[in-house]
Parts: C-alpha cells; structure tokens; sequence
C-alpha cells in the first residue's frame, strides 16, 4: 500500500525518517483532540493525511520557503493548517500561528510542545487586531492562510501583515481564478501587485488546488484592516 509520504517529492517535498514522526505525532494529536472538540470536520486518518497534511505541503512549491528565519504567520490557522506541516518540513522558519478560537490555540501550543519546535508563537487574536498591532503589522515576509475566507476578505486579513517586498499567499480551490478577479480591487487599494498562480492537483482528487501569491509592493493604507468583523460583512469589492 502506497503512503502518503510517497507523494510529497511532487511538491519539492522529500520527508526524512524524522519528518515522517513529526507527522505520525501531530496525526495522533489532532485524531484525539478531534474527538473530543471541533478543531476539523475531517476525522479520519486517510483524510487528514490527504485533505490537511499534503494539501498544506502544496506550499512546497511556493520559491525559497526554506530560508532561514524567514518570518511567516498563518492566519486563522485551526488544526495549524498549514503552518504547522511547512514548519516539519522547513524547521528554520520563524513561524506565528494565530486563531480567534482559545480552544484551538491550546491544540496548537501541545502539538509545538510535544514536538519540541523552536521559534513558533501561539496567538489567541484576531487578524484585523493584529494588523493594527505595530508588533505585527508589515512584519512578515510571508502571510498566508488556507480555507478561512473569501478573496477581498482574506486579503484584509493577510496583506496589512505582510512586509514591502514580502507575499500574501492565499491556499485556494478550483475557484481561485473567479475570487482572484473579484479581489482585485482589495488587491489595489491593500498594495499588492496583480498575483501568480501555482497549480496543484492531490492524489485522488479531481478538483485543482492553487496557491494565489501576491508580492507586496506598496504600504497598506492605516484604515487597513478595519474592525472586527467589518471587512466580512462588508468586503472590499467594488460599489455598483
């Protein structure tokens, strides 16, 4: 029987013997505090495996993740999707996983507690509050997040944490081109410049995955993000 391991070197992505105990570890993890809270609708081992683990690693394909100290923030990160697979596979990130939901933080701090990780931060808060936090905003070289809203809204989120010069990268399904086009004008006024695409494909699954990534080109304006709350209900789009 194939593993899932055996599909990682399609995402640039070869797991040593160590690596593949990290995940054996944080699988175990998120199976038992699954069963006892809401962290994924996903609950079995085939589909964490496939659905969280290699969907995150996808990002294996994004350029030059594996350098030192690279300063990333996964935003609204839940079962730590996919800060915590790229952190396995690319130990000297500097790596700050942030969930509104308290509960869900302290899954995160016992996975990086059992697995002994260096340089991660925990954060129970919000992005927009983050994004106007000057410890946070225009910190990161790269902020990104997989499945957590859409485009107009998840580039309020990301962009004001994103440094000049660093990426926005936003993990997206099959229609990703469609929100890439209605965020483009969130993408004008935010700073970003027009994005690239990265397409990836997971093993049995017909539906196209794609990494949407924008490289920061001017400051975010200080209105950006707004409120709690206020960039989902009213997201930046353009008026009719």
């Amino acid at each position: 029987m194939t593993s899932w391991f055996e599909h990682t070197p399609q995402f640039n992505i070869t797991l040593t013997a160590e690596q593949q105990e990290q995940f054996d570890v944080y699988e175990r993890l998120l199976l038992e505090w699954n069963s006892r809270m809401n962290l994924t609708a996903v609950r079995d081992a085939d589909g964490i495996r496939i659905r969280h683990f290699l969907d995150s690693l996808t990002g294996g394909l994004i350029p030059d993740l594996d350098v030192s100290g690279l300063k990333l923030i996964d935003v609204g990160t839940g079962a730590g999707l996919p800060g915590l697979p790229l952190k396995i596979v690319y130990p000297d990130l500097h790596l700050t996983l942030t969930d509104s939901v308290t509960r869900k933080t302290h899954f995160l701090q016992a996975v990086v507690d059992e697995l002994g990780m260096k340089n991660v931060t925990v954060l129970a808060d919000r992005a927009e509050d983050l994004g106007q936090s000057a410890e946070h905003r225009e910190q990161y070289d790269v902020a990104l997040a997989r499945s957590v809203a859409y485009m107009p809204v998840l580039l309020e989120y990301l962009v004001p944490l994103t440094k000049i010069g660093g990426r926005t990268i936003c993990f997206k399904g099959d229609n990703a081109p469609n929100e890439t086009a209605e965020g483009a004008f969130a993408a004008e006024k935010l700073g970003v410049a027009e994005p690239t695409f990265i397409e990836a494909r997971l093993p049995d699954h017909d539906r196209q995955h794609y990494l949407v990534i924008y490289e920061k080109v001017g400051e975010t304006p200080t209105d950006y993000p707004r409120r709690p709350g206020r960039p989902l209900k009213k997201p930046l789009v353009p008026k009719k």
